[in-house]
């Protein structure tokens, strides 16, 4: 009979907590203030540009900035996350400045651009900067190796080897 009281052994969270343990002392003041870079997601909705960038813990008003370079064709997000509370013991959370970038397929100007933060997430949004995208066909070539092709009486086709 098992006894249902007995909690499984997980070799991965042990595995984990070596390496926890290995580490814990590596991680001084330099290391945990050092490196912080957001996560970015950016995605075509539609004809515009949409940047969903992680930045928990921050004060959007004062400690972020997004701005519009290269006439219009730089989306720069830049800040800092700060320290707040001075504490002894573990820390994991990276703190100091970070700079996101995006190169933007059109120029575009500052009205085009706007941002929300909600929930630790600043959301960036990039009007119309697809508009003029569309797709163009590119006409083949070759050298001399064309060959002519009948399917049928009404219909040729020409093949470029």
């Amino acid at each position: 009979m098992i006894n249902p009281t007995l909690t499984r052994l997980d070799p991965f969270q042990l595995i984990d907590d070596v390496f926890r343990q290995v580490r814990a002392p590596m991680l001084n003041d330099d290391r945990r203030t050092a490196g912080f870079v957001p996560a970015v997601d950016a995605h075509r909705d539609g004809e515009d540009l949409v940047a969903a960038v992680d930045l928990p813990g921050i004060d959007p008003e004062n400690d972020v900035s997004v701005e519009l370079s290269n006439s219009g064709r730089t989306l720069t997000i830049s800040g800092e996350r700060k320290l707040r509370h001075e504490a002894e013991g573990m820390r994991e959370v990276r703190y100091g400045s970070f700079s996101r970038t995006m190169n933007l397929p059109e120029e575009v100007s500052q009205d085009a651009i706007s941002a929300e933060y909600d929930a630790g997430v600043l959301t960036v949004r990039v009007k119309g900067v697809y508009a003029q995208e569309q797709p163009q066909k590119i006409r083949i070539t070759s050298g001399s190796g064309s060959q002519r092709v009948g399917t049928s009486s009404e219909e040729k086709k020409e093949i470029n080897a």
